[in-house]
């Protein structure tokens, strides 16, 4: 097929050339068909035009997957589900807190641990092999938003306050070994730079290459409430207010749906969307 040669503004507000191959792969990711893949690029490509904004782009997208396949489709609004996880980030620690879970360790979120100088509140609390890791949460509701080298500097001296608290008390019975910090959005390079020059463990939507957060929701099946294409954007915001974060949750917990009063049809539609979704994990 041949490649259009248009610009696409990111919501960085940069332009970048339109570019199928990134297309095909982000559909492939999301276990769409090469046959649907071509299709909906076929359809796609003749909507756009020099200066179309990204985001409508991944609307046009969704619009048409949604009509080849539903679970595809959800896994494909992954990174806007966790924006809508918003606007206050307790929701997204809890998601973290439930991707360390998966990994082996035991989280808690919203911890507070005495620092040297002063208390701190830890976003999540991570132990595992006798080790404790304090993880700092920042979630952004914009994606231009990120995480300049400002932010782990400034975490990595709460965390040395904290540690030197916590492993100087005979009466912890494991070693706070690391900090670390994590955003839905990115890191600058500088960010990045300084937090491997520290040890400080950084992880971002994308970061590190093949290990950033979508690979691991993708892996653990631990996809949030808000890509349910069956729910309404009210329903999300009520079944997170009940603290229903994960779409397995959801599963475990389907008498949630019926305290929304839904209808027995839409909550028949609702879970056979979000078993479908995190089947292998439930």
């Amino acid at each position: 097929m041949e490649e259009k040669q248009i610009m696409i503004k990111k919501s960085s507000g940069n332009l970048e050339p339109f570019s199928s191959r990134k297309l095909k792969d982000s559909l492939r990711n999301c276990d769409v068909s090469s046959n649907e893949i071509d299709s909906i690029i076929s359809q796609v490509i003749p909507q756009l035009y020099d200066g179309i904004s990204s985001k409508e782009v991944h609307n046009k997208v969704f619009s048409l997957l949604k009509k080849y396949h539903r679970i595809s489709a959800s896994k494909y609004r992954l990174k806007k589900g966790i924006f809508e996880l918003g606007p206050t980030g307790f929701p997204f620690e809890r998601l973290i807190a439930a991707l360390l879970m998966e990994k082996g360790y035991h989280a808690t979120v919203s911890v507070v641990l005495n620092g040297k100088c002063v208390t701190h509140e830890i976003d999540v609390l991570a132990e595992k092999d006798r080790n404790t890791y304090a993880i700092e949460c920042k979630f952004h509701s914009h994606p231009k938003d990120v995480s300049n080298v400002k932010v782990p500097l400034y975490i990595n001296s709460r965390f040395l306050d904290v540690q030197q608290q916590w492993n100087s008390d005979p009466k912890k019975t494991t070693h706070l070994k690391q900090g670390w910090l994590v955003t839905n959005t990115r890191f600058t390079i500088d960010a990045v730079n300084y937090g491997k020059c520290i040890g400080l463990t950084l992880l971002s939507w994308d970061y590190p290459k093949n290990n950033g957060m979508k690979t691991n929701i993708d892996a653990y099946g631990l996809y949030p409430i808000t890509v349910l294409t069956t729910l309404t954007k009210k329903e999300k915001n009520q079944l997170i207010s009940k603290n229903i974060i994960l779409v397995k949750e959801l599963v475990r917990a389907p008498y949630s749906l019926k305290e929304l009063e839904l209808n027995p049809g839409r909550i028949n539609n609702i879970l056979s969307e979000a078993g479908q979704l995190c089947r292998t994990k439930l």
